[in-house]
């Protein structure tokens, strides 16, 4: 099943993907559930939608043609967004450090996410901005020190991410928070796929793209950390709530460490793609430095 959120900021709406390129409108169809993912999550109503979408337990005029539509982050305001660091052995490499033996974690500011099609607005100041593909997990329930063997039980879903990452700020800080959550920088869809249609979340190819041109292409069984390891990792740290991300890091090819580097220009159009999933496609846009630095 695939499901997403629809509507412009403040005013987005849940939806599933009944047939490619129409969507159920479940907020119109069923007034008296929560309006948002995140309360549907925490409801524990993701198999009654799957239910409401395989049964075609609706009308008409519930649906609505994606074409269109504006779409959010699949889940727009989240708890939080945690990342990992060096999760791939070739990105490490390209670092000329090693992977580290266990998840390294970071958190981005929910604030900074965005859906589909939307802008990645680089800050005047910001003169290094850089992308980075990776597949993102969903949460679906409260988890807490949940093992392994039962962590992707707890998902509702992947999707694709790009931990757009400013690096003057995050190497200058020599933190990564203010650059990896500068507004816009944390592009996500365009929906989530629940794990029963996506399949081994450990084995799927993802790519990047600017203007065409592949930057990035790897598989996620080249992760350090699997997808179930993650999740009882980050799980044991701090309790995930119901529509909270994990973003599961990137492979080698971000621009800072190609030679000559490459980061985002203006005008530039920056494309994931997850096997599974589909395209998050998203421009950039850099604004001209005020003058005096």
């Amino acid at each position: 099943m695939r499901w997403l959120s629809f509507g412009p900021p403040g005013g987005e709406r849940p939806g599933v993907m009944i047939e490619p390129g129409v969507l159920l409108d479940i907020a119109a169809c069923r007034p008296h559930w929560p309006r948002d993912w995140a309360g549907l999550l925490a409801a524990n109503l993701l198999e009654e939608v799957r239910r409401l979408a395989a049964e075609a337990d609706f009308s008409a005029r519930h649906t609505r043609p994606l074409a269109g539509l504006p779409l959010a982050p699949p889940v727009p305001r989240p708890s939080k967004v945690i990342a990992l660091g060096r999760n791939y052995p070739a990105h490490a490499a390209e670092q000329q450090r090693r992977a580290p033996d266990r998840p390294l974690l970071f958190a981005k500011a929910p604030s900074c996410l965005i859906g589909q099609g939307c802008p990645v607005v680089v800050p005047a100041r910001e003169s290094r901005p850089d992308y980075e593909g990776e597949m993102a997990l969903v949460v679906g329930r409260p988890l807490k020190d949940i093992p392994e063997e039962r962590a992707l039980e707890g998902l509702a879903g992947v999707t694709v991410f790009n931990d757009v990452s400013g690096r003057e700020a995050q190497f200058g800080d020599k933190l990564w928070l203010r650059g990896k959550s500068f507004d816009t920088f944390g592009p996500i869809g365009p929906w989530a796929v629940t794990l029963d249609e996506v399949g081994d979340p450990d084995d799927l190819r993802l790519r990047t793209r600017v203007n065409g041109e592949t930057r990035q292409d790897a598989r996620t069984a080249e992760m350090t950390v699997s997808c179930a390891g993650i999740v009882a990792y980050v799980s044991a740290q701090m309790t995930l709530l119901p529509g909270d991300v994990i973003a599961t890091g990137t492979p080698a090819g971000v621009g800072v460490f190609r030679d000559p580097p490459l980061f985002l220009q203006d005008g530039d159009i920056v494309e994931i793609e997850l096997q599974g999933v589909g395209v998050l496609r998203n421009p950039v846009v850099r604004p001209t430095p005020p003058r005096g630095g």
